[in-house]
């Protein structure tokens, strides 16, 4: 049973989390808050729209929270290179481990975050990536099999989900992975990058937690006795030199989470994307092996599965004529400067023989530039190559269930048809 303490810290948490989701559900509706709008329902359904509104607002637009936000690719761009901006508060340089949602390096500013990138990274270099394909393929073609003569079947759970999942656990050398749990753990550690939405959500994730230390430190003492040729193999080996050990629970969610939520949504907004027009999924299958890795950056361009990022100022500055504050937010909407019309083409047009006017920001860029962006990119290549071949009759069969959240955008439950 709860202790009055802990009775007390309930309540006091779920009257702010409450009173926080009632003047959010406010703005948006009664003061028509577009960043508000952004965080609830509209935000799921066609943040785009809700971007126009913003882009009107030139560059640099200041938010309701005191901070600005902008839908530009230049000025995206250009915050997310610029060293005077950091993922964290000047004075707060490393994750605290009360920290509700510990990111690990993604949360971090130099020299942390290079010290611990520089240890992932060999993991997802070219040649180590090249090396999964054969297992990719194999993957999505045992997937297929299990759905062959299925009716109607969800995309997400029987073949999106799995995939990713079943590469990154091998990557990092997690045995005997449970696919469908760890597609809990992302749907719920993703939706908390829009915060914890509910009392169920934070004790969902509090039991994520605990699941996920009781593995991986099951697998830390596994690795320290008989080592392999994987990634918390290279984590163990560097402990205490390279990584501290309370920050080794959170590298190894952060390239396990992250490793596959991105595919698992870039999949799924792709066949969302190529079922709407029809015509270019016809191009997909014209040529498959051709035409489906630029179809890959299509999808991450006209639909990205990661919405929005910020940085904060770790200087007074200036940012297109406007005066930005240490510590002061910058919200770089991603999904936004993708479809920014000074930089691209018919930008609401979904085209897969696009000819790449400038890089889209999908994966972010500059020193934060998504490690696992080249791994994401095969993926989803094989996958939309290979469905194309073996289903070039499918379509969307049903009602599409989003994600609650909505800095990761994609579906949740996706029914499909294969003919």
């Amino acid at each position: 049973m709860p202790s009055r303490t802990q009775l007390t810290q309930a309540l006091t948490f779920g009257r702010s989390l409450y009173a926080a989701q009632f003047w959010t559900a406010w703005y948006a509706y009664a003061r028509r808050d577009p960043m508000a709008r952004l965080r609830m329902r509209p935000g799921r359904d066609n943040p785009y729209a809700i971007y126009e509104e913003l882009r009107r607002q030139g560059p640099m637009a200041p938010t309701r929270l005191g901070n600005w936000v902008t839908t530009s690719h230049q000025v995206c761009a250009d915050v997310l290179r610029d060293r005077r901006m950091g993922a964290r508060p000047v004075d707060s340089p490393v994750p605290q481990p009360d920290e509700d949602l510990n990111l690990s390096f993604v949360d971090m500013n130099p020299p942390d975050h290079t010290r611990l990138r520089r240890l992932a990274a060999p993991a997802f270099s070219p040649k180590q990536i090249a090396g999964y394909r054969p297992l990719v393929e194999k993957t999505v073609h045992r997937l297929l099999d299990d759905v062959d003569g299925t009716e109607t079947f969800d995309l997400v759970s029987s073949f999106a989900a799995p995939l990713p999942i079943a590469v990154i656990t091998d990557l990092l050398g997690v045995p005997d992975a449970d696919a469908k749990r760890f597609a809990q753990y992302g749907a719920m550690i993703g939706g908390a990058l829009d915060g914890i939405q509910s009392l169920s959500h934070a004790r969902a994730l509090l039991r994520a937690d605990a699941e996920l230390t009781a593995l991986f430190g099951r697998l830390f003492e596994l690795r320290r006795r008989e080592p392999s040729d994987d990634v918390v193999s290279r984590i163990v080996a560097a402990e205490g030199d390279e990584v501290r050990p309370e920050e080794m629970q959170p590298l190894v969610t952060l390239l396990l989470i992250a490793g596959f939520e991105t595919t698992v949504n870039l999949i799924g907004n792709g066949v969302l994307a190529f079922s709407a027009n029809t015509a270019q999924w016809e191009a997909v299958r014209a040529d498959p092996a051709g035409v489906a890795p630029v179809a890959v950056e299509e999808v991450l361009r006209y639909d990205p599965p990661v919405q929005r990022t910020a940085r904060l100022a770790q200087q007074d500055t200036e940012l297109e004529g406007r005066p930005v504050r240490k510590d002061q937010a910058v919200i770089t909407l991603l999904g936004a400067a993708n479809r920014d019309p000074e930089v691209f083409t018919r930008p609401n047009e979904f085209d897969v023989h696009r000819s790449p006017e400038v890089e889209h920001l999908a994966f972010s860029a500059g020193i934060h530039y998504c490690l696992g962006a080249p791994l994401a990119r095969m993926e989803a290549a094989v996958a939309f190559q290979t469905l194309a071949e073996r289903m070039p009759g499918l379509h969307v069969a049903g009602r599409v269930r989003r994600r609650n959240g909505t800095t990761l955008r994609g579906p949740l439950v996706l029914p499909v048809r294969a003919a």
